[in-house]
Order: C-alpha cells, then structure tokens, then sequence
C-alpha cells in the first residue's frame, strides 16, 4: 500500500471544487438575469402612499374643498382629484397649481360646472413612471 502517495495525490480534488464553483456562478447569473427579465426591483419605491383626505361640499357655491388629514406627503404632481361630475379645473385651486408636497392640513377647491348631487370624488396617486395607481380616499357628495 502506498500510504505516503494517497495523502499527496489530490488529482480530484480540482475538478469538484470546479464543478461546484460553475453551478454556483450559473445559479447567481441566472437570479439576476431572471430579476432584470421580470422587472422585478422596479416596484420597490412605486408603491402607494398611505394617505387620509377629508371632503367639505358646499352646496350653494358648487365646489367641494379636498384636504389632507392624515398620513404621508404626497407629491401635487402625482395625486389627481376626480369625479362624476364635471369638474371646471380652470376655475379650481388643485392641489397641482399649489405644487410641492401636500402634507396634512392643506387643501384644494374644485368648482363643478354640475351640482355636485350624489356624485362621487376621489383622489387618485399616481407613481411617477406611470405603471401604478391607487385612490386614496374617495368620498359621495351629499343627496339635495
């Protein structure tokens, strides 16, 4: 028996640690080539903010003055107020014509060209490269 010969031959040795080190290699290009092919780190800062708005009708005057309660700010350019009715944007105070970040307790009027008669408003947020939204709040206008 050659004793001294089997402690010092490690012919073996190389060809495992090298096929060991090819599966790791393709297992970790194949995660990343599989996360850039699914997008999935794109999502990560588009997601919704979490946000309260509170809604004051004012029937005489057909507007309704939207205002932020509670929660995170939300940039004016990425929140939009919708409804039913057909709202005169020429004539209204958006939060959009504010600018900047809307953070509790500032609000924006919307003057409807309709009255505002059962008719739902939301706030809706939009992310910045377009592909998620979400409402916000969304409140019914009283019934005259």
């Amino acid at each position: 028996m050659r004793l001294k010969e089997f402690f010092t031959d490690d012919d073996a040795v190389s060809p495992v640690i090298g096929v060991i080190l090819m599966v790791a290699i393709t297992v970790i290009l194949a995660a990343v080539i599989g996360t850039f092919v699914l997008n999935l780190g794109q999502g990560i800062n588009q997601s919704a903010p979490q946000a309260s708005f509170g809604f004051d009708y004012n029937t005489s005057t057909d507007n309704v003055t939207v205002t932020h309660e509670t929660g995170d700010s939300v940039s004016a350019s990425q929140v939009n107020v919708t409804s039913d009715a057909t709202i005169d944007y020429g004539n209204s105070t958006t939060f959009e014509s504010l600018g900047g970040d809307i953070s509790a307790g500032e609000s924006a009027t919307y003057n409807s060209t309709d009255d505002w008669d059962g008719q739902t408003v939301r706030v809706i947020w939009n992310s910045q490269n377009g592909e998620n939204s979400a409402t916000l709040s969304q409140s019914t206008a009283p019934s005259a």
